[in-house]
Formats: structure tokens, C-alpha cells, sequence
């Protein structure tokens, strides 16, 4: 694997528009809820993720609240990596979702979410704009991370975001495949059920030439019967688990 892959394992373009301050409407508000559940489903049909981030974005035009820019953010980048055609379209979309993510930091800048999706974001975008974006970048990137662990020490996203950093960064600016299987475990420890962290830890395991366990994490993705998120497992995770299992046997 090469020490130059992206830093982070994302909507047409649309300008940021004007809205009203901040409000306090209840978590659940009915627009952010229905986008909750389309996007809950979106391995389904991908089109929902479309009609989720649509609904997003009106929403925050009427009432900009910190919940509701987390799931947009995190719509963009599903909408980037599974919809988007074009790299353009990929870059306004991981943009998109880094800047309400952004937002949503400055509003609840102790909200582990928000600084998560801004990291995971700028990520992507950063490695679509070239090595040097992604490596004038790689502070930021870290000092999210540090952030997000100092708030949740054990929230396994914020862990396996660690570990995919770690993991793909290039040894000379700090990477440690070591360091990063590390935070792959202690994020499955945190939540047996996230695929994402098994499929990153199979990852780790690769880069180490341990080939026979990271077949052995590969295949528990495959048949993982309770996954944490069901829509991400379905068209993600066990999809990559698949192929990081056909590229492995290939080279045996």
C-alpha cells in the first residue's frame, strides 16, 4: 500500500447561502428527523441520500442548529463518495460538508460530531486537491483528531479516524501503521460492530504483511449480522471488505 493514499477512507455545487442565527429548535425538529430516516436507509437507494441532504438544506435556512449541520455534513460526504460523478462534483461536495461541519465546531466547539465530520471532510477534499494540499493540510487534520479524542477518549469513529490518519500518513510526517492498528483495536474494544474500525484494522494488518489476520478481520465484516450502521456496512464496508479480501487472495 502506498504511503501516499489519501489521508481520510464523500452535492452539486452549491453556494453557502444566507440564514438566520442559530436557533434552538429541538433535536429531531421534523425536516432533520425525515432526513435521519432517509439517510438511515440510503444503502436501500442511493437517491436518498439526495432527497436527505435536499431536505437538510432547506431546514438550515429556516433554523440553523448544530444537529442539523452534522447530519448535512455527513450527508455531503456520502454524497461525494457514492454519488458524485464528476471530480468537481466531488470536491463542492466534500467542501460543502467542511464547511458546515466548520460551522457547527464554532457553534459546539465541545461537540465531538461536528469536529469529526469537519476533519473527514477536509480530508477527502484535501487529497482530491493533490499530496501538497493533503500535507500542508495534515496539522489541522491532527489537531481535530486531538480534539475529538480529548472529548470522547473512546468514541470509536474519532479512534478509527485516528488510526486511518495514522495509517496513511507517510511515515516522515508521522505515520505508524503500529499506532495506527492500535486505535483500530481500541476503537472495536469501544464498539465490537463498527465495521468501519475491523475494516481499517484489516488495513493495518496488510501494511504489516500480516496477511492471514487481516483475512481473518475481512471475514468477520462479511459476516457481521449486527453492524452499527447497517446502511454503511451494506454499501461500504462489506463491499471493501469483499475486494481487500479478492486483492489479498490475488496476491498469495
Amino acid at each position: 500500500m502506498s504511503a501516499a493514499a489519501p489521508l481520510v477512507v464523500a452535492v452539486v455545487t452549491l453556494l453557502w447561502l444566507a440564514a438566520p442565527p442559530p436557533t434552538a429548535a429541538p433535536h429531531g425538529s421534523a425536516p432533520v428527523a425525515e432526513a435521519r430516516k432517509l439517510f438511515r436507509g440510503y444503502h436501500r437507494d442511493l437517491g436518498r441520500i439526495d432527497r436527505a441532504r435536499d431536505l437538510l438544506e432547506r431546514a438550515i435556512t429556516e433554523e440553523r442548529t448544530v444537529d442539523a449541520l452534522i447530519l448535512l455534513a455527513r450527508t455531503h460526504l456520502a454524497w461525494a463518495d457514492l454519488r458524485a460523478q464528476t471530480a468537481a462534483e466531488k470536491l463542492a461536495g466534500y467542501e460543502r460538508g467542511r464547511d458546515v461541519a466548520k460551522l457547527a465546531t464554532e457553534l459546539a466547539p465541545r461537540n465531538p460530531d461536528a469536529h469529526l465530520w469537519y476533519a473527514a471532510n477536509l480530508g477527502r477534499w484535501a487529497t482530491l486537491q493533490g499530496r501538497l494540499r493533503s500535507a500542508l493540510l495534515l496539522p489541522t487534520i491532527n489537531t481535530e483528531i486531538r480534539i475529538i479524542l480529548d472529548l470522547a477518549p473512546e468514541y470509536p469513529a474519532g479512534l478509527a479516524l485516528a488510526g486511518t490518519v495514522a495509517l496513511e500518513t507517510p511515515r516522515l510526517l508521522g505515520g505508524d501503521p503500529e499506532q495506527a492498528e492500535e486505535y483500530q483495536r481500541k476503537a472495536l474494544a469501544a464498539d465490537p460492530h463498527f465495521t468501519r474500525a475491523r475494516v481499517e484494522l484489516a488495513r493495518c494488518l496488510i501494511e504489516q504483511g500480516r496477511v492471514a489476520d487481516a483475512r481473518k478481520e475481512l471475514r468477520r465484516v462479511l459476516k457481521e449480522k449486527r453492524p452499527t450502521s447497517y446502511a454503511d456496512w451494506a454499501a461500504r464496508h462489506r463491499p471493501t471488505a469483499e475486494r481487500l479480501l479478492r486483492e489479498i487472495e490475488g496476491d498469495s
